[in-house]
């Protein structure tokens, strides 16, 4: 037992680690970006007093789709969002090279999203944080590499957007889909040292800090209802163009890794004419009182989905997050406007929906309502608003579920396993299973369990108990089994496991 808590309390120290680098990483990230973009929106500033600069913009465009492109070309893992990369490396099923993942994420990432398009940054940086996490963890143990890969993973998001929280549960609920107690506190604990170092780099100020002091009066949370069914609704949209958007590239006469030049021409007119909606949309959800008529924001809404889904499908690095929480912000600004117009909401509210609806586009698509809570609670930085925010998640999620929606990370990675055939390690390993409530497995005998094929249930973690299972120890809703496999077969394992529960 001792031996035990001093491996605990060394892998923490290692996870520690992982946090402070990740967080040395995605700062510099960061940084860039933003460097890159107000260099962006100087040059289109200055274009419109002298025209000559167009030759320039043109050209540092088109040298920013050739090195990005060329980057992913040679290392196809490193473009999009990267996290359904990591998600498919913590279910064994995807083996890559961290250190090629790294430079080229990092570079393609920065030229990418800091020119402006409508790409987000939150994405890479779980995925860059994963490569450094896995780069430390190269000789530990199997079990171990792949905690510290979502320890890295949990500190890339937390020094993305400032949420230590938020980044823990994101992997927890979407990324390794394993509420472990190893897992859990490893990744919290990176999660805080990256915040920390990140917090000292930027200051502690959230990221979004919208100030919004008015209470949302039960009496008008049928606004919720109505907002989360039109949410789930543009989510399950968004969903299916995102998903389908490779297919209109695939019949354009381009290479692969050219694609990205489209949006890139594309962001031309777009940044000279409206350079307030390019990037990410950090500072067009903090500026969104800035459209004052309707139908502008509905067109700026229509643009950010559209060309969101153009930018990412392009295959150039940078990721979805973001985005999708501009999309949420301006929905709800939209909505409540039309609602005060018709004289069903106090303008005081309207920012209540702004932040609501972030929330609540995210679990729709996303489909991880809980990270969507903490989340924007942590970037907005306020607990007042909890109960309505949770609602409006809830309810999106729901109607996105009805309408056949998937969680888009695990749509993205099952796309990715049935075109690329991973590697896969050797050796025995281990995989950690949680038995959910209403499991096929809960209340059985592990005798009776038609286990897959090389597998061996060697523990039980229940509460604070750990249990030396025989065959006639039952499963119980809520229990970490620990099951001893064939690493080649790992994927194939999990996927079995996860079947057999449903």
């Amino acid at each position: 037992m001792e031996k035990n808590k001093l491996n605990n309390l060394k892998l923490m120290a290692i996870s520690l680690l992982v946090g402070l680098v990740s967080g040395l990483v995605v700062g510099a990230f960061r940084w860039l970006i933003g460097l890159l973009q107000s260099y962006w929106l100087y040059s289109f500033r200055l274009v419109h007093s002298n025209h000559g600069y167009w030759i320039l913009i043109i050209l540092g465009l088109l040298l920013t789709g050739l090195i990005a492109g060329y980057l992913v070309k040679n290392e196809p893992h490193a473009g999009g969002s990267g996290i359904p990369e990591v998600e498919l490396q913590l279910q064994g099923k995807l083996q890559l090279n961290w250190w090629n993942i790294l430079w080229r994420k990092f570079i393609g990432g920065i030229l990418a999203i800091g020119s402006g398009l409508f790409l987000g940054r939150e994405g890479p940086s779980i995925q860059l944080g994963a490569a450094v996490g896995q780069g430390i963890s190269s000789k530990c143990s199997k079990t171990n590499q792949r905690v510290l890969l979502a320890a890295g993973a949990a500190s890339g998001l937390s020094a993305a957007f400032g949420a230590p929280l938020g980044g823990t549960m994101f992997v927890l609920e979407e990324v390794f889909h394993n509420f472990s107690p190893r897992v859990w506190l490893n990744s919290l604990t990176a999660a805080l040292a990256a915040n920390f170092l990140v917090s000292n780099l930027f200051g502690q100020h959230p990221v979004l800090a919208i100030p919004y002091n008015h209470s949302f009066s039960v009496n008008l949370y049928w606004h919720l209802l109505v907002l989360g069914v039109l949410l789930g609704i543009i989510g399950r949209i968004y969903q299916c163009g995102l998903l389908n958007g490779k297919k209109i590239y695939a019949k354009i006469p381009l290479p692969r890794w050219l694609h990205g030049l489209i949006p890139l021409g594309m962001l031309i007119p777009i940044a000279y004419f409206v350079p307030q909606v390019i990037g990410g949309g950090n500072q067009l959800i903090l500026n969104w009182h800035g459209f004052t008529t309707i139908e502008i924001l509905f067109l700026v809404f229509l643009l950010r989905i559209s060309f969101s889904i153009i930018s990412y499908d392009s295959g150039l690095p940078g990721g979805i997050f973001l985005p999708i929480l501009t999309m949420g912000a301006l929905l709800g600004a939209l909505y409540g406007m039309i609602m005060v117009k018709l004289g069903l909401l106090p303008r005081v509210l309207i920012v209540n929906l702004v932040i609501f609806s972030m929330a609540g586009l995210f679990s729709a698509i996303v489909r991880s309502p809980f990270t969507a809570i903490l989340l924007i609670t942590e970037m907005v930085g306020s607990l007042l608003h909890l109960m309505p925010l949770a609602v409006l998640a809830l309810v999106a999620y729901l109607v996105n579920d009805l309408l056949g929606g998937k969680p888009i990370y695990e749509s993205l990675a099952d796309r990715m396993e049935h075109s690329n055939i991973a590697d896969y390690a050797d050796n025995v390993d281990q995989l950690t299973v949680s038995i959910f409530e209403n499991s096929k497995l809960a209340d059985k005998e592990i005798k009776d369990v038609a286990w897959p094929s090389k597998t061996l249930v060697r523990l039980i973690h229940r509460g604070a108990h750990d249990i030396i299972p025989t065959g006639k120890t039952k499963l119980l809703a809520g229990d970490l089994v620990v099951l001893e496999i064939d690493s080649n077969a790992r994927g194939c394992i999990y996927d079995q496991i996860k079947d057999m529960q449903k």
